[in-house]
């Protein structure tokens, strides 16, 4: 069987092969792809794969694109981490849904799904139609859900955090760090302009440049000069954080939510 992966967490793509090894099928994964641009690329030039695993919301937007752009039959299995009901109700025919993290029997269950139904079509055509993938980017934009864990690297070990146990992102030279509402601090493979998309606005909010934090982390908030507002987050963080004088009634909004 031969699987492409679309997914841009390095972490996830690691974890997803782990997975597929383990399982009792004979899998070979031809291509790893992180963007829908590299990935329509990839489909223009090649021929089909038998499966793909396709990660939802990728680093330059939402997967279902894909379909606009190239044409793609071979079945999809899509993972995620965002909880939408909306795309449950598609796990019907070559369409499967693995919430993130991908558990090993979820994942030979949609294994076996593809296998059956490729059985009982000899022809493959088991794909995505252009109605369905326009009701997806539909329903994606009217439901749409937050990231509710991310998957992080523990020495040779790879687990989740909950977005209720994160105190605050930052930046730092080339990296983003998650911290944890324990202290612990992990490298993660998003920017901060692409966190602020996927978390829920009510309980995170970019206090500058450098911070995004949830509304739980904030133990102070002190006034400034110039009108401006001192945040003091927990755990402690080696920087000042001072929110903008032009952004203080936003600030002051949503804390207020």
């Amino acid at each position: 069987m031969k699987v492409l992966i679309i997914e841009d967490e390095r972490f996830a793509q690691d974890e997803l092969k782990r997975l597929l090894a383990a399982t009792p099928y004979t899998i070979e994964i031809i291509e790893c792809f992180e963007s829908i641009e590299e990935t329509v690329e990839w489909f223009e030039e090649n021929d089909e794969p038998d499966l793909v695993f396709m990660d939802i919301q990728l680093s330059d937007g939402l997967s279902f694109e894909i379909f606009q752009q190239a044409k793609v039959t071979c079945p999809i299995v899509f993972t995620t981490a965002f909880e939408n009901y909306a795309i449950r109700a598609f796990k019907v025919n070559s369409i499967d849904y693995l919430l993130k993290p991908i558990e090993q029997k979820d994942l030979e269950a949609a294994l076996e799904k593809y296998t059956n139904l490729k059985s009982e079509d000899e022809e493959g055509s088991v794909s995505l139609s252009v109605d369905q993938v326009q009701q997806l980017l539909k329903l994606s934009d009217e439901q749409r859900d937050y990231k509710k864990r991310f998957i992080i690297k523990s020495g040779d070990r790879l687990r989740h955090v909950s977005v209720e146990d994160i105190a605050y992102f930052y930046a730092e030279d080339d990296y983003t760090y998650l911290v944890a509402k324990e202290g612990a601090k992990y490298i993660i493979s998003f920017k901060l302009d692409e966190l602020v998309k996927q978390l829920d606005p009510n309980d995170f909010f970019r206090l500058s440049r450098k911070y995004i934090a949830n509304i739980h982390s904030i133990k102070l908030v002190n006034k400034y000069f110039n009108s401006r507002l001192e945040v003091i987050l927990q755990p402690e963080t080696k920087d000042q954080i001072l929110i903008s004088r032009v952004r203080v009634p936003e600030f002051l909004s949503w804390m207020e939510k």
